[in-house]
C-alpha cells in the first residue's frame, strides 16, 4: 500500500524556511532538539492569544516583531538554532509562516528518520498504552514507523480521525451518529 507523504499542503515560504533550518539542524546535528524547541514555541503561539496576534497581524513592524521574539526566546530559553530562527524570521517579517515552518520542518525530520506522520484527531487525550498500540497498528498497516500528532477535539464525542498523507480513517462517534441519522430519514 501506498500512502503520501505529505499530510498537509504548506506554503513556499514555510517550505523554503523550514529547509533552511533542517539543513542547518543537519549539520549541527541537532535535529532533534531544534524540533522539540519548534514544538515548544507551537505550544506556546497555540496557548497564547497575544502572541498568536503578534505573529498573525501586518500591523506590527518588523522591529516591533523582532523586539517581542527577542524577549520571548529569552525567557522561554529558545536559544541556539531556534532562537536565532525565529529573530531572522521576524526581522524578515515572516512570522507569520511559523506554524507552517513547524510543520515542514516535523515532515522534513520524521521523513529523515523514516517515519510517516499521523495526524490523530481524539475526543480525550491518549495513555501512553493507547498510543503504543496506535502506532504500532499504523506500523503494522503502512510499512514505516510513524510519529503521532495528536489534537484533543471532545465535539468528536469518541473514537479517532486518522489521517495519514491522502487518506483518512473517521471512527469517530460524531460521524458514525451522522451517518446513523441520514439512514435514518431515508428509512422514514
Amino acid at each position: 500500500m501506498h500512502v503520501a507523504d505529505t499530510t498537509q499542503p504548506i506554503s513556499g515560504v514555510a517550505e523554503r524556511y523550514a529547509s533552511s533550518l533542517f539543513e542547518l539542524s543537519l549539520e549541527e546535528n541537532a535535529i532533534d532538539a531544534v524540533a522539540s524547541d519548534l514544538s515548544r514555541f507551537q505550544a506556546m503561539i497555540d496557548d497564547s492569544a497575544d502572541l498568536k496576534r503578534l505573529i498573525e497581524s501586518p500591523v506590527f513592524s518588523a522591529a516591533e516583531q523582532l523586539s517581542a521574539i527577542s524577549a520571548l526566546t529569552e525567557k522561554a530559553a529558545l536559544g541556539g538554532l531556534v532562537g536565532n530562527f525565529l529573530k531572522v524570521v521576524a526581522s524578515n517579517r515572516r512570522l507569520f509562516a511559523v506554524p507552517g515552518i513547524v510543520s515542514a520542518f516535523r515532515q522534513m525530520a520524521a521523513s529523515h528518520r523514516g517515519e510517516v506522520t499521523a495526524d490523530v484527531t481524539t475526543a480525550h487525550a491518549l495513555s501512553a498504552a493507547q498510543d503504543k498500540e496506535l502506532k504500532d497498528a499504523l506500523k503494522a498497516v503502512i510499512g514505516k514507523d510513524v510519529t503521532l500528532n495528536v489534537t484533543v477535539d471532545p465535539t468528536i464525542l469518541g473514537g479517532l480521525i486518522v489521517k495519514v498523507g491522502s487518506r483518512q480513517i473517521d471512527t469517530s462517534l460524531r460521524t458514525k451518529l451522522s451517518t446513523l441519522k441520514l439512514s435514518l430519514k431515508e428509512v422514514g
